[in-house]
Order: structure tokens, then C-alpha cells, then sequence
């Protein structure tokens, strides 16, 4: 079970990384894996990639921008990433802890748990747990008119999942919704590479002319968080 996920896109200054990532990666998310009801942990960097010009993007200046790393942190449901009340605090966060992580800028977090999944024709080539080396995430909101979180449920389980089971390189996709933080939805795409990602996903509604119009319909009604959709490919672990 890994239904919840935690979720953080932010930068970095160039002087701050090598400590960072020692950090990040030798002690902080192995202590994390520690933690009841945690199952996985994965850290990636952004590909710098023009996103498509029929997405709208949100202008409000009060969500931070941050993307040239996204660290995802997956538990058995979003209740594993539950706050402590006012007052308490985690034991095993130190005084480092707090400082190396005051390194993130532009940080932007949301908890999420999964709506739904569909598995790809690549799914038995990742026996693994957590994620595949390369992902794209993507984190918006609907449009504001009445009907349009319908419409947006419809297209997904009636013809974004179903065709994913049919793209070559999908291990998996998952549709997500917000928890806490900005975006309400969000949907991660778990590809075996890069290589074939970019080989397969922009073209493959190519042989529905029909549905992908209604593709380009939903899609042009999204409001995306900063720099969404992001293509990254993992850094932890290796």
C-alpha cells in the first residue's frame, strides 16, 4: 500500500547542493523510510523541457515556483504525513535537520492520496518498490465553472487511464488529489525512460482524432501549478 503521497518541488543554490544532497540522501530519507507506515522515498531532478502552449499556468504570486527538484515520499495512506499538534514536535528532527532543510527554496509541498491507477505495458519490468527512474508529474486545478471537476473525473476513467494501459513504456499511472496545499489534482506517469517517454506520450492520441479533441477541451480548461507538468528523472536512489 503507498496511497498517500507527500510531495515537494523546490530549488536549490548551486553553492548549497553537495551538502544537501549528503545530507538528504545519507541521512534524512533513510531516517524517514524508519517512520510507521512509510514505504518508499525518492528525490528527482526536473528536465528542462517548454511545457506545451495550451497550458495555463496559475498567475497567483502567493505559489511558490519552485521545480528544479521534486522529492516524493510514499506511505500506506496521507494520514502517515499528519502533523503533530500544536506544541509537540517529531523527536528525531534535529538542529541540522532544520537547517539543511531551510536550504529548499521556493518550496512548494502538497499531500495527496491516489484516486485511481492504471498499470502500463511495462509494469512487469518494475518489481521494485517506490517509483521508476523517470516520472512526469503534474499538479492543477480544474476550471472554475460548474461541471468542470465532472468533466475532468469522466475524462480520466473514461479515457486518459484506459489508454495509458496501452502505451509501450508505461509502467503505471496514477491519478492523485489534493490533501493539503494548492493543487487539487494531480496525476503521475511512471515511464521506463526518458527515451521512451518522449518517444511515446506526445503522440500517442494520434490514432483518436475525436477523443483527443476532448483531450485538448479538458486540457486548455486546467489552471497547472508553476512549471507543471515536470518530466524528472531520479537522483535517489541510484
Amino acid at each position: 500500500m503507498d496511497r498517500g503521497l507527500w510531495i515537494s518541488w523546490y530549488d536549490l543554490a548551486e553553492a548549497d547542493k553537495n551538502n544537501y544532497f549528503s545530507w538528504l540522501h545519507e541521512r534524512y530519507l533513510p531516517g524517514i523510510l524508519k517512520r510507521p507506515g512509510i514505504s518508499w522515498a525518492a528525490h528527482y531532478a526536473t528536465e528542462k523541457m517548454t511545457p506545451p502552449s495550451r497550458l495555463n499556468h496559475t498567475q497567483d504570486p502567493s505559489i511558490p515556483t519552485g521545480g528544479e527538484y521534486i522529492l516524493l515520499i510514499g506511505a500506506e495512506t496521507a494520514h502517515a504525513f499528519s502533523p503533530p499538534r500544536p506544541g509537540e514536535a517529531f523527536e528525531d528532527v534535529t538542529a541540522t535537520d532544520k537547517t539543511l532543510r531551510a536550504l529548499r527554496q521556493r518550496e512548494r509541498v502538497s499531500i495527496m492520496t491516489e484516486e485511481a491507477r492504471a498499470e502500463g505495458p511495462a509494469a512487469a519490468t518494475h518489481s521494485a518498490a517506490g517509483l521508476t527512474r523517470c516520472i512526469q508529474l503534474g499538479s492543477f486545478n480544474a476550471g472554475p465553472r460548474d461541471g468542470d471537476d465532472d468533466e475532468l473525473l469522466a475524462w480520466y476513467a473514461r479515457w486518459r487511464l484506459p489508454c495509458m494501459e496501452k502505451l509501450p513504456g508505461l509502467v503505471r499511472v496514477r491519478k492523485l488529489v489534493g490533501v493539503t496545499g494548492w493543487a487539487r489534482h494531480g496525476v503521475l506517469y511512471e515511464f521506463t525512460s526518458l527515451a521512451e517517454r518522449n518517444a511515446r506520450f506526445p503522440t500517442h492520441e494520434k490514432p483518436y482524432p475525436e477523443l483527443e479533441k476532448w483531450t485538448d477541451k479538458v486540457v486548455r480548461g486546467l489552471v497547472h501549478a508553476p512549471g507543471s507538468p515536470n518530466v524528472a528523472q531520479r537522483i535517489w536512489p541510484a
